[in-house]
C-alpha cells in the first residue's frame, strides 16, 4: 500500500450531490405512461377472506386495472425464506397478496392501478372484501399452548421451529455446584424499522425483449434479482435491479417484500411500467419488523465472582409469516450471548412461534443486540447478587488482552482485542469513580432524582463471512463479496462493487482504499454500485460486512490491478520485475529512479497494446471474489449515567461516553458518524420504541404520532473514543461499526434506569423504560 488515504478525515463524496438535490431515489423516478399502484391492506389480524370484488374499483375514474390475489395467483409463487434453519422447521405458503387468508393486520388482499396516485388511493375504497374473523394469536406462550388457535391450521401448530446449542460442561451439573445462581426474564419489544426513505419501488417493461428493470429501494438489489426471479418465474436475465441512492435501511430493506413481486406482476399484466411507494403508517403495518423476543436467562457463578456457566431459552416472534432470513436472525445472536467472558458451560435453546402479527426480520444489530443486552444486564444482577462492582466483576471473568485469539465456549475465534485498554480509557472519560461517589450521596439522602450508571463491556460478530459456515447453519446463500478495478486510459479509476449502500459512505471509504493501493489521487477514483447490469456480481450490504468483506475485495482488485502493471512496467522498463519498486503510484527501478512509468502511463500503453509483454492481455484491470475466512470482531466499553425522577418516572440521560474498538479506521468522521446513529437506534429501544397491538391484533402504535422515534432534543451530547487492535483476518485491518453503538447501548441505558432505583427495590423494568413504567415500578416497589 503506497499512500495517505487509509486513516484520513475526507468530506463524503456522496454529500454534495445528496444535499443539493441532484440525486435520484426511487419514488422520483417517472417514465412514460406510469401507473401508480394502491394496495388494499387487511383491517383485521386473522381471517378467511370470502370474497374480492375489484369490479366497482374499475370504474373509478383514471383507474386502468385492479386485480385481487385470486387474479394474480397464477403468475406469483411464495415469498422466499433464505433460512431453514433445521430440516423440520415449518414453512408455511406466503403468497405476496392473499388469495384464501389474512394473518396480519396489513396483509395485501387487493392492488388498484391508475394514473396518479391518488386516483389509485382512492378507489381502494370501492374494492369490496367479505371476511369472517377468525381467532388472533398473539402471546407467545400462549400460542404453543395445546389448544390455542393456529396462524396456520394445514401446518397443525404455531412453533416455527427449535434450535439448541450446547457446549462445554452440561449446565445443570454446573447450577448444581455452583456458588451463586441468578436467573431473569428479559423482554426484547419489537421495533418499527424508520428509514429516511420509505419503501418504494418502480418496474419498466421492454415488450419487445420481455425484460423489466427493477427500481428498489433495498439494500439488496442482487439478492432480489435472484428472489423475483424465482417468485415471479420471469427469467434472471430478464431482469435489472437498481437500487438509486437509498435513504437508510436498518435491515428492514434486507428483504424480498410482497410489494416488489406485486408491481413485477402488474407491469408484467398490464404492459405498462408501475410505481408503488408506501405511505408511513403503511409502511408501520408492512415493513417487518424488529425483535420480538422473550429471553429466560440464567448465569451461574463462584462466590468470588468467576463465572461457570451459562443458559438461555428465547420464545422468538417470527409473526405471520417467514421472510427472507426470519428464522436466522436468533441464531446470528446465538454464538454471542457469552460475550466477552470466559466460562465453562453454555446452553441456548431458541423456538420459533408463529403469531398474527407483521413478521420479524433483520433489524440493526439483528440478534446480537438481544444477546448483548442479555449478558449485560445477567451479568449486572449476578454483581447485585454478589456485592461487587459490576465493573470489577466484568474485570474477573474478560478474555485478556494476552489471550488472543481466543475460542468462545460458543465455538468463535475472536482475532483480537484488548477489554482492559477500551475499559480503562472509558471510566476516565465517564469520570466512574466520582459518579459512583455522587450516586451514594444522594441514595443516602434520599434525593428524588436518582443517578443511575449503567455498564456495557460489547463484543458483536460482523462481516458476515464464511460461506462454508454460512452452509453448516443452512444458509441458502453464501458470504463472499465482489469487487473490480478498472483503470481508465486517462489514467482515471472506476471500482465497481458487489456492496450497495444506503447511507453508509461507501463510495467515499472505496475510493480511498483504492487511491492508497494504486497510488492515484482520491479525487481520480469513482465507485460504481447498486446496479445489478454495471455490477453484476454481489452480495449486497447488511450485517456489518461492507468494509470487512466488500471493501477488502476491493483491496484486492486493486493489487491485481498493481501486479498486472508491474508486468508491464518491467517490460517498457526492460528490468526484472523483482527489480522494480512501487511507490504513490509510481514503478521505478531500484537504484535508477530516473527509470519509471506511472500508474497513467501504463494504463495509456495497455489500452494502446503497441508494446506489450508476449502472451499478456491488453488489459492491467482485475477482479476479485472474497469468500473470507472468518468473521470480524469488534468491541468496546460503553458507560451511561441516568437521572431518574422517582415523583414522575422521567429518565434523563446526563451522561454517555463509548470507547469502541473498531480496528484499523478507513474515515475518521465515517465512523463517529455510524456510531452516533448506532447510539440513537440503541436508546430508542431502552427508552422511547415499541410496536404496541391491542387484544384483537391491531397495531395500536401505527403512525409517527404514537411512535417516539427520538429526535435531537431526546438524546445526549455523546463523548466518543476508539481504541485500536487490528483485526487480523483481513488485509485493511478492519473490523465492522454500522451496528455497534445499537448493540452496546440498550443495556448501558436499561441498566443505568435500574441502578439508579434499584435502592428502592426496583430490579427490573421492561423497555422501554417510558416514565410511566418507570413510575408505576417505583410505586410498586414501595408498597
Amino acid at each position: 500500500m503506497t499512500g495517505q488515504e487509509i486513516g484520513r478525515a475526507r468530506l463524503r463524496k456522496e454529500d454534495a450531490r445528496l444535499l443539493t438535490g441532484q440525486t435520484n431515489w426511487t419514488d422520483n423516478i417517472s417514465v412514460g405512461g406510469l401507473l401508480h399502484l394502491a394496495i388494499l391492506r387487511s383491517p383485521m389480524a386473522h381471517a378467511r377472506v370470502d370474497r374480492v370484488d375489484v369490479t366497482p374499483a374499475l370504474e373509478r375514474p383514471g383507474v386502468v386495472a385492479a386485480f385481487s390475489g385470486a387474479d394474480l395467483a397464477g403468475g406469483l409463487g411464495s415469498l422466499p425464506c433464505a433460512w431453514p434453519v433445521t430440516e423440520d422447521i415449518v414453512l408455511p405458503d406466503h403468497p405476496p397478496i392473499a388469495v384464501d387468508e389474512v394473518r396480519h393486520a396489513g396483509d395485501p388482499v387487493a392492488v388498484v392501478a391508475a394514473r396518479d396516485r391518488y386516483a389509485a388511493a382512492d378507489a381502494l375504497e370501492a374494492v369490496e372484501v367479505d371476511y369472517t374473523p377468525l381467532p388472533p394469536v398473539l402471546d407467545l406462550e400462549a400460542a404453543l399452548a395445546e389448544n390455542a388457535p393456529l396462524v396456520h391450521a394445514d401446518k397443525g401448530t404455531n412453533r416455527c421451529y427449535d434450535w439448541p446449542l450446547r457446549a462445554g460442561e452440561d449446565f445443570a451439573s454446573v447450577r448444581r455446584r455452583a456458588d451463586v445462581t441468578v436467573k431473569r426474564r428479559y423482554h426484547q419489544q419489537r421495533l418499527i424499522p424508520n428509514a429516511m426513505e420509505p419503501r418504494a419501488v418502480v418496474v419498466v417493461p421492454v415488450a419487445a425483449s420481455d425484460e423489466y428493470t427493477v427500481y428498489s429501494s433495498t439494500q439488496i438489489p442482487h439478492i432480489l434479482r435472484v428472489m423475483l426471479a424465482v417468485v415471479t418465474g420471469v427469467p434472471e436475465h430478464k431482469l435489472r435491479v437498481i437500487a438509486p441512492d437509498v435513504g437508510g435501511g436498518f435491515g428492514s430493506k434486507l428483504q424480498v417484500y410482497g410489494e416488489e413481486a406485486i408491481a413485477l406482476a402488474v407491469a408484467r399484466r398490464t404492459g405498462r411500467p408501475v410505481k408503488w411507494t408506501e405511505s408511513r403508517s403503511e409502511g408501520y403495518l408492512a415493513t417487518h419488523h424488529g425483535r420480538g423476543m422473550i429471553q429466560d436467562i440464567e448465569i451461574a457463578a463462584t462466590r468470588d465472582g468467576t463465572v461457570l456457566g451459562l443458559k438461555a431459552d428465547l420464545l422468538v416472534d417470527m409473526g405471520a409469516y417467514l421472510m427472507l432470513v426470519t428464522p436466522g436472525i436468533p441464531i446470528l445472536g446465538a454464538f454471542m450471548y457469552p460475550g466477552i467472558y470466559k466460562m465453562g458451560s453454555y446452553e441456548l435453546n431458541v423456538t420459533g412461534v408463529f403469531t398474527t402479527r407483521t413478521p420479524t426480520d433483520a433489524y440493526r444489530g439483528a440478534g446480537r443486540p438481544e444477546a448483548t443486552y442479555a449478558i449485560e444486564r445477567i451479568m449486572d444482577e449476578l454483581a447485585v447478587e454478589l456485592a461487587l462492582d459490576p465493573v470489577e466483576l466484568r474485570r474477573r471473568n474478560w478474555i485478556r488482552h494476552e489471550e488472543f485469539p481466543y475460542t468462545t465456549i460458543a465455538g468463535l475465534t475472536y482475532d483480537s482485542g484488548n477489554y482492559e485498554a477500551a475499559t480503562d480509557k472509558a471510566l476516565a472519560l465517564f469520570g466512574y469513580d466520582k459518579l459512583r461517589a455522587e450516586q451514594a450521596d444522594r441514595n443516602e439522602r434520599g434525593d428524588g432524582v436518582r443517578l443511575g450508571i449503567g455498564v456495557s463491556t460489547y463484543t458483536e460478530m460482523c462481516g458476515l463471512a464464511p460461506s462454508r459456515v454460512l452452509r453448516d447453519l443452512r444458509y441458502a446463500a453464501g458470504g463472499w463479496e465482489a469487487a473490480s478495478v478498472r483503470v481508465l486510459p486517462t489514467g482515471k479509476v472506476e471500482v465497481v462493487t458487489g456492496t450497495s449502500p444506503h447511507g453508509q459512505g461507501h463510495v467515499t471509504c472505496w475510493s480511498q482504499i483504492a487511491a492508497d493501493v494504486l497510488g492515484v489521487p482520491f479525487e481520480d477514483v469513482e465507485v460504481v454500485h447498486g446496479d445489478t447490469r454495471a455490477a453484476p456480481q454481489g452480495m449486497d450490504t447488511y450485517g456489518s460486512r461492507s468494509l470487512v468483506v466488500g471493501g477488502t475485495a476491493v483491496h484486492h482488485a486493486a493489487t491485481k490491478v498493481v501486479e498486472r502493471a508491474r508486468k508491464v512496467a518491467a517490460h517498457l522498463l526492460e528490468a526484472s520485475e523483482r527489480d522494480l519498486e512501487f511507490t504513490d503510484g509510481v514503478f521505478s527501478v531500484k537504484g535508477s529512479p530516473d527509470a519509471r512509468r506511472t500508474l497513467q502511463e501504463i494504463a495509456f500503453e495497455t489500452f494502446s497494446s503497441h508494446d506489450l509483454p508476449d502472451g499478456m492481455e491488453p488489459t492491467i484491470n482485475a477482479g476479485h471474489v472474497l469468500d473470507p475466512d472468518t468473521f470480524s470482531y469488534p468491541h468496546g466499553t460503553h458507560l451511561c449515567a441516568v437521572e431518574v425522577d422517582t415523583e414522575t418516572g422521567h429518565t434523563r440521560i446526563r451522561s454517555y461516553v463509548c470507547v469502541d474498538d473498531v480496528g484499523r479506521v478507513v474515515n475518521p468522521p465515517i465512523v463517529e458518524g455510524q456510531v452516533h446513529g448506532g447510539l440513537a437506534q440503541g436508546i430508542a429501544q431502552a427508552l422511547f420504541e415499541e410496536a404496541v397491538y391491542d387484544d384483537e391484533g391491531n397495531l395500536v402504535s401505527g403512525t409517527p404520532a404514537d411512535y417516539l422515534v427520538p429526535s435531537a432534543p431526546d438524546l445526549p451530547e455523546f463523548v466518543t473514543d476508539r481504541t485500536e487492535t487490528p483485526a487480523t483476518s483481513n488485509p485493511l485491518g478492519v473490523k465492522g461499526v454500522g451496528e455497534a453503538g445499537t448493540i452496546a447501548a440498550t443495556p448501558a441505558v436499561v441498566g443505568a434506569v435500574v441502578d439508579a432505583l434499584r435502592p428502592l427495590g426496583v430490579h427490573d423494568i421492561r423497555m422501554p423504560c417510558t416514565p410511566e413504567r418507570v413510575w408505576r415500578a417505583v410505586r410498586e416497589a414501595s408498597r
